[in-house]
């Protein structure tokens, strides 16, 4: 009998790392994630990351406009407090020329700061303005918070919301960035991206954000599945049993059906 449908969630962000052990303890001593028992998954506040073993260790980088590009965003408390905790740990490397950006009114007023783990993932810190902190991360207690969002670099934002409109993701907001800030902020040369943010059914966070750059332009990019790049989102309540997907842009979905273990790492 088939499982019946629920709304589809982000359960977790999987990244494949050619030593999940190190990986974990960088992402503790960097973010105070906590690590399973069995230092499979991560909890970053009410969020989870899975690490699996990468196959392929010689992935390189991904630059912010290629396809392959995709980052996890964590909300922090202070910026500059968590700047300075992170420029503590070794082993990151920046995209990011200049430390964090504030970006102007028109982009959101945030302020980011986008960086390498040790396996080459792209990773940004985020921080939103005093006054326009969304309530999910007010008053929570802590510098890094959790994850807000996954982005992923599409080269057509029309056929990438109809791909994930097809799962039930809808448009919370759409908008063009560009200028000094974000160009400093992805390291390429005047950029200008259209940044679409996608609900999924079963609510956020982590929602997707779409990232098309229209200058320099996206480019198409594909690595092997075994990639530390080849980072896979895990949905939970599509009702079907590991089935994988591929959205238009190459980026590798899992959905997950049954009950997905808590965040909250709770097990003995």
């Amino acid at each position: 009998m088939k499982t019946p449908r629920t709304a589809i969630r982000i359960a977790a962000i999987r990244l494949l790392c050619p030593d999940p052990g190190k990986t974990a303890t960088f992402y503790a001593a960097a973010f105070g994630a906590t690590v399973a028992p069995d230092g499979s998954r991560l909890a970053l506040g009410a969020q989870t990351i899975e690490l699996a073993p990468a196959a392929d260790r010689g992935a390189g980088f991904a630059p912010a406009n290629g396809t392959d590009f995709q980052h996890c965003a964590l909300v922090v408390a202070d910026m500059e407090a968590a700047y300075a905790h992170l420029r503590g740990v070794p082993g990151w490397t920046p995209i990011s020329r200049a430390g964090p950006e504030r970006l102007p009114a028109s982009s959101g007023g945030v302020s980011a700061f986008k960086f390498r783990d040790p396996d080459g993932h792209p990773l940004e810190l985020l921080a939103f303005p005093p006054g326009a902190v969304p309530p999910l991360w007010r008053d929570r207690p802590g510098l890094f918070l959790g994850i807000d969002h996954t982005a992923i670099t599409v080269a057509d934002t029309e056929r990438a919301v109809a791909f994930y409109a097809g799962l039930g993701f809808t448009v919370a907001s759409q908008g063009v960035n560009h200028g000094p800030e974000q160009a400093r902020l992805d390291a390429l040369h005047a950029p200008v991206v259209e940044v679409t943010c996608l609900t999924p059914p079963g609510g956020a966070p982590p929602h997707l954000e779409l990232l098309c750059y229209r200058t320099p332009g996206s480019i198409s990019r594909t690595c092997a599945d075994g990639s530390p790049l080849a980072t896979r989102l895990v949905f939970a309540g599509s009702g079907d049993s590991s089935t994988p997907l591929r959205d238009p842009d190459g980026h590798r979905l899992l959905m997950a059906s049954g009950t997905f273990r808590s965040a909250a790492l709770h097990e003995p």
